[in-house]
């Protein structure tokens, strides 16, 4: 048997308020849990979504109530909210800045819009950025105007991870997260990471996926990536199949599979996955450590990812029939047993708000 500190994923889509029908703060939970996840941090482009005090007492709430794992909850840069998230940002994971397009109350129009998040947000809590190429070029010089840490989400391309480097080296406060299916998946037809067997809206998700090419620059910077991240980001195959399917694909909980078979193939080692998974996130994202908190692994299992074994309500994966090495089989969480061999063993409202 592995022993390994319980993970954090900083980059999680509870779908509630709003869209419990893809997914809850209970069932996301119980599949972090079976994933060797002990930590979460919740987005918050819910519906409504979580930017201001009445919202983020709304998301906190069903937390408090379902959540089996610990967690916190972020809020939502909006175009006229910035003292408004300033005033509560200690009971946030952070500040979520969508800089490409999103709707609502989250949208950001033009740039002027982002000057007085970053100029009153707390320096000591997150600022985390959907920013995609150019916009992403963009949050990296405010980080560098007002001299103040960004988190970059979910990067995918060559051009953003070579960007981010030469940032790092004249000493810009960036960091980085990557996810699974933009280390795993491509877009190109033919090759390891095809996705031949998925409808066309089951491949969707956004950043897209992108090609051989900016894979190989992920794996090849790796050095340059400061987390692992899922994005988990679940919609009923119903809504996948539809004509205008939503993106974004389920990964909370083949987070750590997938992880230990890229060990396993010696593209990654476990210092690498501890480092990206754990100590990394526990530091940019300021979070506690979990007293008493480890995961076992029998490193040796070899299975296939089947959706009707996982624990998400949106019942699919984009990595369904995938052979991975690593089954986590026990979960300690502060000192109690959390999951064993296939159950989850903690009642809703065991998890706790890292924040509080």
């Amino acid at each position: 048997m592995l022993k390994l500190p319980g993970l954090i994923d900083p980059h999680v889509h509870v779908r509630e308020p709003g869209q419990t029908h893809k997914e809850n703060w209970d069932t996301v939970t119980q599949s972090a849990l079976a994933g060797g996840v002990t930590m979460l941090l919740a987005m918050p482009n819910t519906k409504p979504p979580i930017f201001d005090n009445s919202t983020l007492g709304m998301a906190l709430s069903a937390a408090k109530s379902k959540a089996r794992c610990d967690y916190a909850q972020f809020i939502g840069a909006g175009p006229d909210n910035a003292e408004a998230v300033a005033s509560i940002a200690s009971r946030s994971a952070g500040l979520k800045m969508y800089l490409d397009s999103t709707f609502g109350e989250l949208r950001l129009d033009d740039m002027s819009l982002w000057m007085p998040h970053f100029a009153n947000f707390p320096k000591d809590l997150p600022i985390v950025l959907h920013s995609e190429s150019r916009t992403m070029a963009a949050g990296i010089l405010f980080a560098a105007i007002y001299d103040r840490p960004v988190h970059i989400a979910h990067i995918s391309l060559k051009e953003e991870v070579l960007l981010i480097k030469a940032a790092k080296e004249r000493g810009i406060k960036v960091t980085c997260e990557v996810c699974p299916h933009h280390l795993f998946l491509t877009q190109d037809p033919t090759g390891f990471g095809n996705l031949l067997g998925l409808t066309p809206g089951r491949k969707e998700v956004r950043p897209r996926l992108a090609t051989q090419k900016d894979v190989d620059a992920l794996w090849e910077n790796l050095d340059v990536i400061d987390c692992f991240a899922t994005d988990h980001a679940p919609h009923t195959l119903a809504e996948k199949d539809s004509e205008n399917p939503p993106p974004g694909f389920p990964g909370v909980e083949t987070l750590l599979p997938l992880l230990l078979t890229a060990v396993d193939l010696r593209r990654l080692t476990l210092n690498d996955l501890i480092q990206k998974s754990v100590l990394n996130p526990r530091k940019i994202f300021n979070l506690p450590e979990q007293p008493e908190t480890w995961v076992e692994v029998d490193e040796n299992a070899e299975y296939e990812i089947k959706a009707s074994d996982l624990h998400s309500r949106c019942g699919w994966s984009p990595f369904e029939g995938w052979k991975v090495k690593g089954r986590v089989t026990r979960v300690v969480l502060r000192g109690r047993e959390a999951f064993k061999d296939g159950k989850i063993l903690v009642e809703q409202g065991y998890g706790k708000n890292v924040r509080q």
